[in-house]
């Protein structure tokens, strides 16, 4: 089996085909089309014309197999399993600071609403608002009786 010279494929970008990743990664690209169908955390985009278009994760990905399969010598299954079980630690994680962060907001919702943590807000009643209206109005009164008392 012949190998074609590599050409150098800049590893800056957002997007690369199949054949620009087969070159990067150095395996052959029926190789990444078995691998897109035996793990499901390995599914890059198709544009218009169907043509697979990886991202730099896809890539990370693609190394990441490479490494486990090829210079540690795991199985496929295992290379399952050791994705699998990182993204489920991953998610669980991030379902507890959801949960948390939820209950230290609730806390702060209730506290700029003026009420303590599981109990009911207060109610300001007719006759409190009618009270604070009346004492409003008489210091109106009062800064206008001033002022005129000046220009006098």
């Amino acid at each position: 089996m012949r190998s074609s010279p590599r050409k150098k494929v800049s590893t800056d970008r957002l997007f690369y085909k199949i054949g620009e990743i087969s070159n990067i990664a150095e395996i052959e690209s029926h190789v990444l089309r078995y691998w897109e169908s035996e793990f499901s955390f390995l599914k890059p985009r198709k544009n218009k014309t169907g043509q697979r278009v990886y991202t730099r994760k896809d890539l990370e990905i693609v190394l990441q197999i490479k490494n486990l399969l090829y210079k540690e010598k795991y199985t496929i299954a295992g290379v399952k399993k050791k994705f699998g079980s990182s993204s489920l630690k991953k998610n669980a994680v991030s379902m507890k600071t959801i949960h948390e962060v939820k209950k230290k907001l609730k806390d702060i919702l209730d506290t700029i609403n003026g009420t303590e943590i599981n109990h009911k807000p207060q109610r300001v009643t007719k006759a409190a608002k009618t009270k604070t209206t009346k004492t409003k109005t008489a210091k109106t009164k009062e800064k206008e009786n001033e002022s005129q008392m000046h220009l006098l």
